[in-house]
């Protein structure tokens, strides 16, 4: 479908519609909005065009989720539809919720983060409710993916399909595996005393150092050690530190935010584990030494044999839609497709082309969003039979 068409005309339009709403996440940007009114629009667009409509609390005060089943006949296989309506903030932005069109790019918070993929889905499951498919088509359009993804472990708990489609800036490249992270905290333990008296004190921000030390050591193994074919190495990096009372006074705490990046495979109370093996044997060369650790918060990486059928059906509507062989690659951040794929979901992640992912600028190009809807109806009608 050319890009100058009615169909894609409408689509442009239903993006630039969805990145004029304010849904920066609420628990990212305190006193930000949340997702309730591009949820009302989401629910509400679908609702005129007669497609079944669910809106569904999420325990989020105020932010629901909605979805858009577009039913089939019965007796085939069902194709799920993810993406998500929150955004990050907008600090350094000019006008991010006030769409432009330049050079065949749509600019403004959220375009490709992941509005345009919810505006593709969105005309995808329209379009699929009258291509008599056995199979039914779920959209799914969620809340909170950028902070703690409440709502799609929400639709989890209601809602089964046999594939999925997770719509993320993948520069309509098939991806099959991202890495997953695990954020830990550790707490160095000295003795506060005057700043005169140093026979007194413990300096918990000097015994820090040792575990800064053995972080980069850490970091540069990573980077030496383990690639995963796709993903590369993992990583391991200082995010936050704090520590101390007074510049007269010798710290009696120091607290260090770690984060792990990982890989398929990689255990996550072994990493714990590592950190407090780390700590020990600091403590054992100096007696002086008292530290603890806690895992803070983790989300597991995922991977998807590309030989799986759900996978392969996409690789030939990707073909299909583009002329071209599909490319198959990996991401290095953590998405809802984690947990999709947990609860035995296979889940791929596929979108549109862009540049500005949590930036000053964020654009999508709109020839890739009618693409990626053109590929959702694709997979659609092979999959869904």
């Amino acid at each position: 479908m050319p890009p100058g068409s009615q169909k894609s005309s409408e689509l442009f339009d239903l993006l630039a519609r969805l990145v004029s709403i304010d849904s920066i996440n609420c628990d990212l940007v305190p006193g930000s909005p949340g997702e309730g009114e591009i949820a009302a629009a989401v629910a509400s667009w679908a609702r005129e065009r007669g497609l079944e409509v669910h809106v569904e609390e999420t325990g989020l005060a105020g932010r629901p989720n909605v979805i858009v089943v577009a039913r089939g006949k019965g007796g085939g296989r069902s194709l799920m539809l993810n993406a998500h309506m929150d955004t990050v903030g907008v600090a350094g932005m000019e006008n991010p919720f006030r769409p432009s069109v330049r050079d065949g790019r749509l600019y403004g918070r959220g375009a490709m983060d992941t509005k345009a993929a919810l505006a593709a889905f969105m005309t995808a499951a329209e379009r699929a409710r009258d291509l008599s498919l056995a199979g039914d088509v779920i959209l799914t359009a969620v809340v909170d993916e950028e902070y703690a993804s409440a709502g799609t472990e929400a639709v989890l708990k209601k809602w089964k399909a046999d594939a999925a489609m997770v719509g993320e800036p993948t520069g309509l490249q098939i991806v099959t595996a991202h890495k997953g992270f695990a954020w830990f905290e550790v707490e160095t333990r000295g003795v506060a005393a005057h700043g005169s008296r140093p026979e007194a004190g413990v300096d918990a921000i000097a015994k820090m150092g040792r575990v800064l030390v053995a972080l980069e050591r850490k970091g540069a193994g990573l980077a030496a050690g383990r690639h995963h074919p796709i993903l590369g190495p993992g990583s391991v990096h200082a995010s936050l530190i704090s520590g101390g009372q007074e510049l007269s006074s010798y710290p009696a705490a120091c607290r260090l935010s770690i984060e792990r990046r990982t890989l398929p495979g990689e255990n996550m109370e072994a990493l714990e584990q590592e950190l407090r093996d780390e700590l020990a044997a600091m403590a054992r060369a100096d007696p002086s030494f008292m530290a603890d650790v806690r895992t803070v918060f983790t989300r597991q990486p995922m991977e998807v044999s590309r030989s799986l059928p759900a996978v392969q059906a996409l690789a030939r509507c990707v073909a299909r839609v583009t002329g071209a062989e599909a490319m198959f690659s990996g991401m290095g951040a953590w998405m809802d497709s984690s947990l999709i794929a947990a609860a035995g979901i296979p889940a791929v992640i596929l979108g549109p082309r862009g540049d500005g992912l949590h930036g000053a600028s964020e654009w999508v190009e709109l020839d890739s969003v009618q693409a990626c809807a053109d590929i959702a109806v694709e997979m659609a009608r092979e999959f869904c039979r």
